[in-house]
């Protein structure tokens, strides 16, 4: 047992778990974890064995009885307090995660705030979780659907958001009155860890929040499948979610899954050609296109198809790629390991093997600095049709393939023609349009003149095999309850 989040072994912060309000260092293998950038170790994660998964779900189901308990007011204030410390440790926590995950210090600023509003619109909407009295049947009687917590959430995250998505499953799965079980990615855990010591000093009860390290094909399952879960949260992969799915429904979890995508970005004749094209290169270059919402596939409508490729062109071109952490002005930072690199690449070779032309880019970019790191060149990719590979699977890198469509229908038909459904972008100011494709574009969370970000007032939902559920807003906090129907007969 220790008292403390970390620990230094030759030079190195080796960082414990939390369970039942204290730091364990366990016995479990370490993990290295490496800055993106450079290689280098910059910590290392011990990892949890099913003994000690066992332990942290005990302790959450432990806590659960007085925590949900709480007023909706007390378990408020006790994220407010969290979402408090997170604000004040903001700078320390930006850079923390550029350092572990790569990403522009500008944009790793974004992630720690968005964890923040996500953890506040938990919070501020703690009395609003409301059941309803329904009239019955007989005149002496009334219908009472109540809205309760589930229990133990078991919470299981993404690399590429290393804090908003613990403000994702944190947030409301506390504000509804359950207790958590938290496994991040063990490509970025440390972000998680710091997050969680904040929510300790914040004064949330011992056992409410439990956090471990491991690998989830090795623990993952053992954390869903256990007897104590009662819904699990995810955030990944496809084929995790798949697995995730599958051992869930063996023993009939609830399962809330926010999986890949693969969003098709519109622009037709009559838009505006500035604004899309900046969208275009945000939504598809920040976070080095490691975000599910990214640009995955550009449709351009033939008549501004040249102006808008000259613009496009020229603004990629002209982005700066480097280490965030030595360079502040850069636009976009490595990719998060070699693999996902190695991936990149042969994505790009493959589809010029299948027709594709190699405007810009399609390296892996060397020499200097560049050596240490896993850095790709941002790419793009025309004279791409719909069959080809690189515009059905997830690229999740800076690459952006780009077709010419004759008019709307063809766009629209190419857009749908997609094993995801998580985000779509459209730009026009042609309002028959506009609310055609409200009808016909078939995805979860559509952006049009604008580029991606969704609010945590919103609902992030996709269909197909970009997820199961749905999160954010009031939509997402209901998943955190079930109902419960009294029928209470008073004569």
């Amino acid at each position: 047992m220790s008292q403390s989040l970390k620990a230094q072994q030759n030079g190195v912060d080796v960082y414990n778990q939390f369970i039942g309000g204290q730091w364990l260092t366990g016995d479990g293998e370490l993990l290295d974890v490496l800055n993106p950038a450079t290689g280098e170790v910059i910590a290392r994660g011990r990892l949890a064995d099913e003994k000690l998964a066992d332990q942290a779900l005990q302790a959450a189901q432990d806590a659960f009885p007085a925590w949900s308990r709480k007023t909706a007011v007390e378990r408020a204030d006790h994220l407010y307090k969290l979402v408090d410390l997170i604000q004040d440790n903001r700078d320390r926590l930006a850079r923390l995660i550029t350092t572990e995950q790569g990403k522009p210090l500008s944009e790793a600023d974004a992630d720690v705030g968005m964890c923040c509003d996500l953890i506040r619109f938990a919070a501020e909407n703690t009395r609003r979780l409301e059941g309803d009295i329904i009239p019955a049947d007989d005149p002496d009687e009334q219908i009472w659907i109540q809205k309760v917590p589930h229990g133990v959430v078991v919470g299981i995250t993404a690399w590429n958001f290393p804090a908003a998505l613990i403000g994702r499953k944190l947030g409301p799965a506390l504000a509804a009155g359950n207790t958590i079980v938290l496994k991040p990615s063990e490509e970025t855990p440390l972000t998680a860890l710091e997050i969680v010591e904040l929510a300790r000093q914040a004064g949330i009860p011992d056992g409410v929040i439990n956090l471990i390290n491991g690998r989830g094909r090795d623990i993952g399952n053992h954390l869903i499948t256990s007897p104590i879960t009662q819904l699990v949260s995810m955030t990944g992969s496809v084929r995790g979610g798949r697995e995730i799915n599958k051992a869930a429904a063996e023993h009939l979890k609830i399962v809330r899954l926010e999986l890949g995508g693969k969003a098709p970005f519109i622009v037709l004749d009559d838009a505006d050609l500035d604004p899309a094209v900046d969208a275009a290169i945000a939504s598809r270059y920040n976070n080095c296109g490691q975000v599910c919402t990214c640009n995955e596939r550009m449709y351009v409508q033939s008549g501004i198809y040249d102006r808008f490729l000259e613009r496009f062109k020229q603004r990629v071109e002209a982005l700066k790629v480097g280490n965030p952490l030595t360079d502040e002005d850069v636009d976009m930072g490595p990719k998060i390991n070699a693999g996902e690199l190695d991936k990149i690449h042969e994505m790009v070779e493959h589809a010029q093997s299948q027709g594709a032309q190699l405007l810009t880019g399609g390296k892996r970019l060397t020499g200097g600095d560049y050596d240490k790191g896993n850095y790709y060149a941002p790419t793009i990719l025309t004279d791409v049709n719909n069959d080809m590979d690189i515009m059905k699977e997830e690229i999740f890198g800076p690459v952006a393939p780009i077709m010419k469509v004759d008019d709307f229908e063809q766009a629209m038909a190419y857009a749908n023609a997609s094993e995801y459904g998580l985000s779509a972008y459209v730009f026009t100011q042609n309002v028959r349009h506009l609310m055609a494709l409200t009808r016909e574009l078939d995805f979860g969370e559509i952006y049009v003149n604008r580029g991606a970000g969704e609010s945590v007032q919103g609902f992030h939902k996709g269909y197909r095999n970009s997820g199961l559920g749905g999160e954010d807003g009031k939509y997402g906090l209901e998943a955190y309850v079930k109902s419960k129907t009294m029928y209470v007969h008073y004569a």
